[in-house]
């Protein structure tokens, strides 16, 4: 990572851990839209205090509930095979992550990536307003949710972008698989979830500059993925790159009143 992506160094125990918390399955879906300003990514800042990355930006995401495996759900795009193959689990599991994925985009976005049908998408979902309040409270699954609104999954919109675990001295720990989705046209996304104190649209080198300067603090996760994205420049060459989903695990290293990230 760059010398100059460090973290606090309260982030993590002084002591080493003598035995590492599991790692809990976690998505995070890389939102991005062609702006005025070239490749934007949609960030939220998340509310301090919080006890997993308080005041950091990140991407929407969250951790996977146990209904988002419900086989139920209106499919459309890569099976589950095809996603277990890119991720390296089973198709059980790789269900699972995708509409985890549909479903923490759209609580914390508002960007709901599903359909009529197979081939189109929602344009403007603020008439699913109370539904998704219902989601964030776990008052209903996804696959409820879309079944009652006569929705299809759309797959096809995601592609499979990185898997990141959380350090091992860390007393938080998650494995999170990374998604890249397009903006779909029509909708907005609008950050608005208690987790987050502000969110917005920026180009990735406008929001590491501001990493680099003081104004944001960014994970080493999403500094990395910042940095992939935006050497590609649009959203076309996002979603058609290729990618070797390989599970990375950074490294923690003291260095005075910071921490540096090192990835082996």
């Amino acid at each position: 990572m760059p010398e100059d992506m460090t973290l606090p160094g309260n982030l993590v125990p002084t002591s080493p851990v003598t035995q590492p918390a599991e790692a809990r399955d976690a998505v995070t879906v890389v939102l991005l839209r062609d702006g005025a300003p070239g490749l934007e990514a949609f960030l939220l800042r998340r509310v301090k205090g919080m006890a997993f990355a308080g005041g950091m930006t990140v991407f929407p995401g969250g951790g996977v509930d146990q209904r988002d495996a419900d086989t139920s759900v209106a499919w459309a795009g890569p099976p589950p095979s095809w996603w277990a193959a890119a991720f390296g689990v089973d198709d059980a599991l790789a269900r699972a992550f995708v509409c985890a994925a549909v479903r923490e985009t759209f609580e914390e976005s508002g960007v709901l990536l599903a359909g009529p049908d197979p081939s189109s998408v929602v344009e403007d979902t603020s008439a699913f307003a109370a539904a998704r309040q219902q989601l964030v409270d776990r008052e209903l699954s996804l696959a409820q949710f879309l079944a009652g609104e006569g929705l299809v999954l759309r797959a096809d919109l995601l592609r499979p972008w990185a898997n990141w675990v959380t350090p091992y001295d860390e007393p938080r720990r998650y494995d999170t698989r990374f998604f890249v989705a397009a903006l779909p046209t029509g909708q907005r996304a609008d950050g608005e979830t208690t987790e987050a104190s502000d969110a917005a649209w920026q180009t990735p080198a406008a929001a590491i500059e501001d990493a680099q300067e003081g104004r944001r603090m960014l994970m080493p996760p999403t500094w990395r993925t910042l940095d992939e994205v935006g050497a590609l420049g649009t959203v076309a060459a996002v979603m058609a790159a290729e990618r070797s989903v390989e599970k990375i695990i950074p490294k923690l290293v003291r260095d005075g009143d910071v921490i540096r990230v090192v990835l082996s």
